[in-house]
């Protein structure tokens, strides 16, 4: 038996930038090792600031102010230990504020932080308008001695939900969803592995659930039928709407989730045993699989393809997985893991990473592998991802040169793909680092990335990041959004919900461990609301949308206002970070009167997969409705 909490829904807060800002402390280590106070604010969790130890050590309590250089309405101090070691964790510790630097008030927060390396809130017990923000420590978490250390330190205020959304309350799960996939019927899929809250061996059983998105409910099963343990998999989304799950722990499996009839199938066993390899629908119907060492032996997980006719494999030798995978040191064990593909026309896939070097690959006769270029200036970026968030046109972003113990970088890149020609380009840095992460791209064509870490390590919650930030296409930009109440970092998820919210949940799967979440929540973007937080008016499709349509069709949509333009977004899955499932078509529309439009779906196959689609008709502000869903195929 297992009992959920709801922790409630806290004040929602953003990020404060932190452009120009200065520190200062009542202690500083400046002989032994660089130990300044400003170590705090320069972004890089591997610098920090280090109350006095060589000589003779200076005793608590120490404080560390924050100079904001202009006053701001604070309401949360998120502190970040140092990551090297324990020595100096806070424990005990007050908050105060001045708006002049001399005369600070009553503490805003106080409390003792836990002895782990686990970033640290302290949310006010009101907002304060200030311009210095103190941080006091008195105990050293760990009893260890008298000292104090920070690897960085960030302040929030009051999020603004026109701008910065707003997340809903926590949902709890019976089990820790590792994948997840978008359904219709406002049903959304997840599942964890043999157990709940962990993973190991290929016990022939997989742990799912289905919410439902409507009331909230959560149905819990454990699928035996199929004999597979579908931890960590590939996924694909099927032309006519089934899930297709490949691999994982039963290596050699493959099963197929049919939401018409509720119903989990086997189909015919890969050629390849896999795990954490990549998938993606073709143009053709049929579904590709590259990668995947970390289950069922290391290396030679060349690329195959399965019939949705016959139900049976085909191997490509002429796509060797050790060409495309990144220069990970514990290679091809990490380096084949998760990667980036994009299906186009005529059954091709660009793999767009993470390995540096991106690749053409098609999947007629024996199939080949060519060099499409490198992705600009971009290193290898395991655990980061890709988002088509346009026609012909994608997103990377964050990742790691290695899987695990690595650096995250901020940097994001677009692709754009036109035939065969592939450009890769530098766009705007994300405000953190992050690897683990999850992204989904909006029905306006902004993306969205949740959590992350900006150093990775499985199974942690330290240096997490817990600010969302949004991208947008037309200025190159990342804003920050309203902060995460749990971490979501290795083993979490994120989808495009029907209604135009985003799913992110999960994290962990470490049996005993503090890291598991068992739980996710829903983020209300910016686009749905004003700023006193309430819903804005929405446009809504009415009449009937056929259930299904063919590439090149036209459709006939009525709205209840006039809008100025309609989307589909695939209905996508999401696992470890990587969703090669979800895409963005926006569609030619013309107003036929009285509320009525022309919609037309393009015809090439290679831009309008097969599958689900969920419709949005958006408003001339970008406000989307609630979609209609519908199979193009």
């Amino acid at each position: 038996m297992n009992l959920l909490g709801d922790p409630g829904s806290p004040e929602a807060t953003v990020d404060l930038a932190r452009t120009g800002w200065t520190a200062t402390a009542t202690s500083e280590e400046t002989g032994g090792e660089n130990g300044r106070a400003a170590n705090v604010l320069d972004g890089d969790p591997d610098t920090f600031w280090h109350s006095r130890w060589s000589g003779t050590a200076a005793p608590l309590p120490h404080s560390i102010t924050v100079d904001m250089k202009r006053t701001a309405d604070v309401s949360a101090l998120s502190y970040q230990p140092r990551r090297d070691r324990a020595n100096g964790r806070a424990g005990s510790y007050t908050v105060t504020t001045s708006t002049d630097g001399t005369t600070f008030g009553e503490p805003a927060a106080k409390g003792t932080w836990k002895d782990d390396e686990t970033v640290k809130t302290a949310t006010f017990t009101r907002t304060e308008k200030a311009r210095y923000v103190r941080l006091t420590v008195t105990t050293e978490a760990g009893g260890r001695g008298p000292w104090t250390s920070a690897g960085e330190i960030r302040l929030s205020g009051p999020a603004d939900p026109a701008v910065h959304g707003s997340w809903g309350r926590i949902i709890g799960f019976p089990l820790v969803p590792v994948a997840t996939a978008v359904l219709p019927g406002d049903k959304m899929l997840a599942w964890s592995a043999y157990a709940v809250d962990n993973f190991g061996g290929s016990n022939g059983y997989t742990q799912t659930a289905i919410l439902d998105l409507k009331t909230g409910k959560v149905t819990q099963r454990r699928v035996d039928n199929t004999g597979h343990d579908m931890f960590c998999p590939g996924i694909a989304m099927l032309a006519d709407g089934r899930v297709l799950v490949t691999g994982g722990s039963n290596a050699e499996k493959a099963s197929i989730y049919d939401p018409a009839t509720d119903e989990w199938t086997e189909t015919t066993d890969m050629n390849i045993p896999r795990g954490y390899q990549a998938m993606t629908l073709l143009s053709t119907g049929d579904a590709f699989v590259l990668g995947g060492s970390w289950s069922g032996g290391e290396g030679g997980k060349d690329g195959e393809v399965w019939s949705p006719d016959t139900e049976t494999w085909r191997k490509l030798p002429g796509v060797p997985a050790d060409r495309a995978m990144t220069a990970d040191p514990d290679s091809p064990y990490r380096a084949d893991n998760h990667m980036w593909l994009h299906a186009t026309s005529g059954g091709k896939v660009l793999q767009v990473g993470p390995s540096k070097q991106m690749n053409w690959i098609t999947t007629t006769g024996d199939g080949s592998l060519t060099s499409a270029g490198n992705r600009a200036d971009s290193g290898d970026a395991m655990n980061g991802n890709a988002v088509p968030y346009d026609v012909g046109k994608l997103l990377t972003l964050g990742g790691a040169p290695a899987y695990e113990k690595s650096d995250a970088t901020r940097r994001a890149y677009t692709v754009s793909v036109s035939g065969d020609k592939v450009q890769a380009a530098r766009t705007g840095d994300m405000e953190q680092a992050r690897g683990f992460s999850n992204s989904v791209v909006l029905p306006d064509g902004k993306v969205a990335v949740f959590g992350g870490q900006s150093h990775v390590v499985p199974f942690s919650d330290a240096t997490a990041v817990m600010t969302p930030e949004l991208w947008d296409p037309a200025t190159g930009k990342f804003t920050p959004l309203a902060t995460m109440a749990v971490p979501r970092n290795y083993h979490s998820v994120a989808n495009l919900l029907p209604d135009g919210r985003i799913f992110s949940g999960g994290g962990g799967l470490c049996g005993g461990c503090d890291t598991n979440h068992p739980d996710g929540a829903v983020f209300t973007p910016p686009y749905l609301l004003d700023e006193d937080g309430s819903p804005k008016p929405r446009p809504a499709i009415t009449g009937s949308v056929p259930p299904r349509s063919a590439p090149g069709s036209t459709l006939t949509v009525t709205t209840d206002k006039p809008v100025k333009s309609f989307v589909l977004m695939r209905a996508a899955a999401a696992t470890h970070s990587t969703d090669n499932d979800q895409r963005r078509v926006p569609l030619e529309s013309t107003a036929t009167g009285d509320g009525t439009y022309r919609v037309t779906v393009p015809s090439d196959p290679g831009v309008v997969l097969p599958g689900n689609y969920m419709l949005f008709a958006l408003d001339a502000d970008g406000v989307p409705s609630e979609s209609r869903f519908l199979t193009v195929s």
